[in-house]
C-alpha cells in the first residue's frame, strides 16, 4: 500500500445527523485543498442507516424503536450504535484511484489493525452475481467484524467504516445487515473477549498512519 498520511480527528459519541453535516464540510474543505487528508473517529447513539439499494423488507421493525436514516453512501443496512468505532474517511484519490481501489485499501487497513489487536482476519473478492462482500470478516470464525460503505465526490472520499467493539450485537438481529440474511456480525469482545475501545481507537489510527 502507499504511503498515504491522515490528520486525525477524534470524538465520542455524535448524533449521527451532526455527523453528517460536519463529514459534508470536510469534504468541501478537502476538495477545495484546505484540510488535509483526515480520519474522524468516532460512535454514533444507536441508527440504523441504508443505501439507496436496500430493500424494505430489510428494514427492523419499527416497533424496535431504532431511528432509520437514508445515506448517500453505497452499499445496504448498517447499525450504528455505541461500543462501535465508526472511521470516516475525507480522503483526495490520485489520478490512478477509484473509489474501489481505496475501499480495497481501506480493508487492507483493517485487517491490519486486527492483526495488531490479535484478531486474525480477512477481506474477501466478490462472486459473480452475489451481494458484495465489502467489509472485514475473522479468519476463523468467518464472522463479519468490520462493515464498509463508502462513495466519492469531486475526487473525495466520504463516509467510511463500522468496527464492532464492545457493543450490543442483538439489534443486527432486527434488520438483515449487509444485503445478507445470513451474515453473522460479530464484536472484538466477542471473538477476544478482552479488549478496550482506547486500544482499538490507537491500533486503527497506527494502521491509516493517522496522528
Amino acid at each position: 500500500m502507499r504511503a498515504r498520511p491522515l490528520t486525525l480527528v477524534q470524538d465520542e459519541l455524535v448524533d449521527y445527523d451532526k455527523a453528517m453535516e460536519r463529514m459534508t464540510d470536510l469534504v468541501g474543505e478537502r476538495q477545495r485543498d484546505e484540510r488535509p487528508d483526515t480520519l474522524w473517529l468516532l460512535s454514533h447513539p444507536s441508527v440504523y442507516t441504508i443505501g439507496r439499494r436496500t430493500p424494505v423488507t430489510h428494514l427492523p421493525d419499527p416497533s424496535r424503536g431504532i431511528p432509520v436514516v437514508e445515506t448517500g453512501r453505497g452499499g445496504q443496512l448498517t447499525y450504528h450504535g455505541p461500543g462501535q468505532l465508526v472511521g470516516y474517511l475525507i480522503v483526495k484519490l490520485g489520478e490512478d484511484e477509484g473509489i474501489v481501489d481505496y475501499v480495497r485499501e481501506v480493508e487492507l487497513r483493517l485487517v491490519e489493525a486486527l492483526g495488531v489487536l490479535g484478531l486474525p482476519a480477512e477481506r474477501r473478492d466478490t462472486p459473480p452475481g452475489s451481494e458484495l462482500l465489502t467489509g472485514v470478516w475473522t479468519s476463523e470464525t468467518g464472522r463479519k467484524v468490520v462493515s464498509i460503505g463508502m462513495r466519492q465526490s469531486r475526487g473525495v472520499t466520504s463516509h467510511g467504516f463500522a468496527l464492532n467493539v464492545d457493543g450490543d450485537l442483538e439489534p443486527w438481529h432486527w434488520a438483515v445487515a449487509c444485503g445478507m440474511p445470513d451474515v453473522d456480525m460479530t464484536s472484538l469482545k466477542r471473538e477476544l473477549e478482552a479488549t478496550s475501545m482506547d486500544t482499538v481507537r490507537s491500533a486503527v489510527a497506527t494502521a491509516f498512519e493517522a496522528s
